[in-house]
């Protein structure tokens, strides 16, 4: 029997910038999402990628004096290590400088012209640029961004509008009939309210003021708009060819088409649940079955923001939590339908009080146990007593409490059931003493259900963990010498095999000292803010013509042996080749480089400089060299040739 197909995307990251703990939220939601439909035996396609065009990027681009291209190649890289360090699990990795998606959106672009639903026009209006965005003087106040807050700049410029109301009546009537189309609830009657039930105005969908982006290619001084360039990276990853119906589409885009859910921010929810469905009508496609705005991580009560100075890193914070400390935070603390926190002190106490404190303590003292009464061996369970009913009733309710939680993509919800489980466990530990239970050997039976019990509670909370803490789920398994890690091994409590030796302990959390963890964060953020020193303005020499500066005579030399001079603490003397002669030179930098490490090296040399004779050895020219305390010599480039001239 076949598996059930499940599509699920993230937004492409914009790649101007490294993304910041609450852009690296998202691609940590979708990855547990996308591991919980794989373990409950769907066949999952999980998409991300990067979004890289646009008039933001080609400024920034050239403020750093390189190309867009290379420009994106570098950002696309860093967010492609971040994913994969945070451990998401995707199966495709799209770029929309990918050739194959340029071509796809150029045929999307003229299929959409040759079809009546764009035409040209002349654009006049609002535009944001870090934003990427058109807006009306009604969506614009005091000259500020209605999404980022930031100022928005006059457009005035030849575009192609996409007649965006020809569709707008289908649209709603879609969202009406399929309730569970925009979540949560309060996103779509957003989404109703102020724009589409107010009426829909033309889409501006290219920019012919820049140059960055894909070329409209029966158009050229026209770039497509990024928005209909990167909204269509959810049907180009699946190999969409616009010049084929639906029914002549590749294999693999008709088992995966449509989407079964696009997780989102909710600050984009605009242009994929109003631009993207219209877009796919007028290309005569089904519209994903869901769409899902993610609230946003602010730290602590402000929204993250690099002009604010309060930008966290996945990156950094794994460093000190560990990358499944930062997937836990990340998922147990952003509520379903409003934004989530994030400061320091609440990923340390998150930390301790559920990883150190519950789940790593749980594990630590029942793999104990087991070691101290059983030598390490799985111990069998006999009756059951009431108190473990009750601790197996958890354990199942655990099940099917965050199962429905993560079909409803309520992901916190599911981790609180889990945790839940993991209390009663601990809980149950102080209930049974199995510490009191040793000391007498009439219990024995009753002190290795007991045990039992407690290890069998650990592996459900290791195969529950899986798609949120992978690493740390593959851990405990380990610990338990277990393989049962399917989520059909959780459908019914007793499937730990007995007498099996258990697997070498190791600590899974230690606890953080706050204080110290503090300490070391802000001596680190003193230390990459700390003020550049100032540098005071060093008297300059008088001003001299072109002709007196021609008169220093300047050469490319390559330094072919090196030595002390004797009795002369400060003084190498140097053999270095022109070329066209050799020659010997006395320079001051004894101090500061050892002979060896000069050889080789080509040095700018003045060459017509008088002979001079210091601590009795004749020097013939003089090397370049800068500084009085720590003097550094200037090396040219070794391909230079000796003899040239610098001018």
């Amino acid at each position: 029997m076949a598996k059930e197909k499940f599509y699920i995307t993230t937004a492409i990251a914009y790649a101007s910038r490294k993304p910041h703990f609450g852009n690296t939220y998202e691609i940590i939601m979708t990855d547990a999402i996308a591991r919980f439909r794989r373990q409950i035996g769907q066949d999952v396609f999980f998409c991300t990628g990067t979004d890289e065009h646009g008039q933001k990027i080609e400024k920034l681009a050239e403020e750093a004096g390189i190309s867009p291209q290379l420009y994106v190649d570098g950002v696309a890289d860093e967010i492609r290590g971040i994913w994969n360090l945070m451990g998401s699990s995707h199966d495709y990795f799209i770029r929309t400088t990918d050739e194959s998606h340029v071509r796809a959106v150029q045929k999307i672009f003229r299929r959409f012209y040759n079809s009546g639903d764009i035409y040209k026009g002349q654009y006049e209006g609002w535009y944001c640029t870090p934003c990427e965005s058109f807006f009306t003087s009604t969506q614009v106040a005091d000259g500020k961004c209605p999404d980022c807050g930031r100022p928005v700049e006059q457009a005035q410029e030849e575009a192609y509008f996409f007649k965006m109301s020809k569709y707008a009546d289908r649209l709603i009537r879609h969202i009406e009939e399929n309730p569970g189309f925009i979540e949560p609830e309060s996103r779509k009657n957003e989404m109703m309210n102020n724009f589409l039930k107010a009426g829909l105005q033309d889409l501006c969908v290219s920019r012919s003021s820049f140059k960055w982006g894909i070329p409209v290619d029966f158009d050229d001084r026209h770039v497509v708009y990024v928005w209909l360039d990167a909204l269509t990276n959810y049907i180009t990853a699946l190999g969409y060819d616009p010049d084929r119906s639906f029914d002549e589409q590749s294999e693999h885009f008709r088992k995966y088409w449509p989407a079964d859910v696009h997780i989102i921010g909710k600050d984009i929810l605009r242009f994929h649940t109003i631009y993207w469905p219209i877009f796919l009508m007028a290309l005569g496609l089904p519209l994903p079955k869901k769409v899902f705005g993610h609230p946003w991580f602010n730290f602590g009560t402000d929204k993250m923001s690099k002009s604010r100075g309060n930008v966290v890193y996945a990156d950094d914070l794994a460093k000190r939590f560990s990358v499944d400390g930062v997937r836990y935070y990340a998922l147990s603390e952003m509520p379903y339908a409003n934004d989530g926190s994030i400061t320091y002190q609440s990923v340390i106490a998150c930390y301790n009080r559920d990883l150190a404190n519950n789940l790593g303590n749980l594990v630590s003292r029942t793999h104990a146990m087991t070691k101290k009464y059983f030598d390490g061996i799985i111990p069998a369970p006999t009756a059951a007593e009431p108190i473990d009913l009750d601790l197996k009733a958890s354990a199942l309710s655990a099940v099917s409490e965050s199962r429905l939680a993560m079909e409803s993509y309520r992901i916190s919800d599911a981790l609180a059931a889990i945790f839940k489980m993991l209390d009663r466990a601990n809980k149950y530990i102080d209930e049974t003493t199995p510490w009191i239970l040793a000391k007498d050997e009439g219990k024995r039976e009753r002190l290795g259900t007991v045990l039992y019990n407690l290890l069998e509670t650990v592996r459900f909370g290791a195969v529950l963990l899986t798609p949120f803490m992978p690493d740390t789920a593959s851990k405990i398994l380990g610990q338990l010498a277990s393989d049962l890690s399917s989520y059909e091994t959780v459908s019914e409590f007793g499937a730990l095999k007995n007498g099996v030796a258990l697997g070498e302990a190791f600590t899974l959390f230690a606890r953080i000292d706050e204080a110290k963890c503090l300490a070391e964060i802000e001596a680190e953020f003193a230390e990459k803010n700390k003020p550049e020193e100032i540098i005071p303005e060093p008297e300059h020499e008088a001003e001299i013509g072109i002709d007196a500066f021609s008169a220093i005579e300047l050469r490319c030399a390559e330094i072919l042996a090196c030595e002390r001079v004797p009795k002369a603490k400060k003084l190498l003397k140097l053999r270095v080749s022109l070329g066209y002669e050799e020659r010997q030179v006395v320079s001051g930098i004894a101090k500061f480089y050892e002979p060896e490490e000069l050889i080789g090296k080509k040095v700018a040399l003045v060459c017509n400089l008088k002979p001079a004779v210091l601590c009795g050895v004749e020097s013939r020219g003089m090397l370049l060299a800068s500084g009085e305390e720590d003097v550094r010599v200037l090396f040219l480039d070794p391909k230079t040739k000796n003899g040239d001239r610098i001018h």
